[in-house]
């Protein structure tokens, strides 16, 4: 869904750029040296949709030890999720502007060790399918990236776009673990919540949700 350009946002989000690249800015430095970015080695988990950032801050606030990469193509809402970031002081995240479709120009191969869809585009109509974030194009590209135990950890409220991302991964070789149709049902007392989610549930939606580990994969797909 595209937003209502802000154009304010394009100088104001330059006062967070300790936290984002902004639309136009060099990432270059950070590609498949983000060890070097973040002055650590630790895990590196990615956030693919960050949108307004309340997931991954919220996440990165909890777990100080991970470096966090969240990846938005739309400027207009990740300003909000710097801002976030900046607020909390969170050193432990970077956010970019940036079309996960070159994902494998950002990190090196086996570099991430977890991948975060949440509440991605479904891209319904079917000559569309190949931008949906669980198509076999973009797993090619989570593959390269991911390391041999990396993940994917997909939620989404839309009941036909997770149907196909279980197809699809397991057409590709993935093994799924932890599916639900019905997350807030199981209780989990560690999910952290988007801005959508929390919008879906408190309309009765049921959340689904599943962890998508590598164990098979043919590369001959990145292409």
């Amino acid at each position: 869904m595209r937003l209502r350009r802000k154009p304010w946002i394009d100088t104001a989000i330059l006062d967070y750029a300790d936290f984002v690249t902004p639309l136009g800015g060099d990432w270059s430095h950070h590609a498949g040296a983000w060890a070097e970015t973040f002055g650590r080695t630790a895990p590196l988990h990615v956030e693919i949709g960050v949108g307004k950032g309340d997931f991954i801050t919220e996440l990165a606030a909890r777990n100080p030890d991970v470096n966090y990469v969240g990846l938005e193509a739309q400027q207009g809402v990740l300003y909000f999720a710097a801002r976030k970031a900046a607020e909390r002081q969170l050193r432990n995240v970077r956010l970019l502007v940036f079309d996960a479709a070159h994902l494998t120009e950002l990190f090196a191969p086996n570099e991430v060790d977890r991948i975060y869809l949440n509440f991605s585009d479904p891209w319904p109509k079917a000559r569309h399918a190949k931008r949906r974030l669980t198509s076999a194009f973009f797993l090619a590209r989570y593959a390269a990236a991911l390391k041999a135990d990396g993940e994917i950890h997909f939620k989404t409220d839309n009941m036909g776009l997770f149907d196909y991302s279980i197809e699809t991964m397991q057409r590709e070789g993935w093994q799924l673990s932890h599916v639900t149709y019905d997350l807030h049902a199981c209780g989990e007392e560690d999910n952290i919540m988007t801005e959508y989610e929390r919008k879906f549930s408190a309309r009765g939606a049921k959340i689904g949700r599943l962890v998508d580990e590598i164990v098979l994969f043919r590369v001959n797909n990145l292409l």
